[in-house]
């Protein structure tokens, strides 16, 4: 895991994060999502500047959705600037599953 990832892993992992469960490295189909939340059917990755325009993101997005979940992207910065905005964001999607993620 990237240092990012390791550091939003300790803040949800033991439920630790307004007691949701998430899994972290799950497969899904051919790819490996970061962090899953199956009850809310949420996706949560984190992606450092090399994944600003990719295609092959583009596919993976689709075939996530295709399988019914919701993908929520955040830069590393993201996580490593501001992690409560990180959080409350999170936990804002956990608990309203008609929100639809910006990236």
């Amino acid at each position: 895991m990237t240092e990012a990832e390791d550091r939003l892993w300790h803040e949800l992992r033991d439920r630790r994060l307004d007691r949701i469960k998430f899994r972290r490295q799950v497969p899904i189909g051919k790819y490996i999502a970061d962090f899953v939340c199956f009850e809310a059917r949420l996706v949560v990755e984190i992606d450092g500047s090399q994944h600003a325009e990719l295609e092959s993101d583009s596919v993976r997005k689709t075939h996530l959705e295709e399988k019914g979940f919701r993908i929520l992207r955040f830069w590393n910065d993201d996580v490593l600037k501001d992690m409560n905005a990180v959080c409350d964001t999170i936990i804002a999607y956990v608990r309203d599953t008609s929100l639809q993620p910006w990236r």
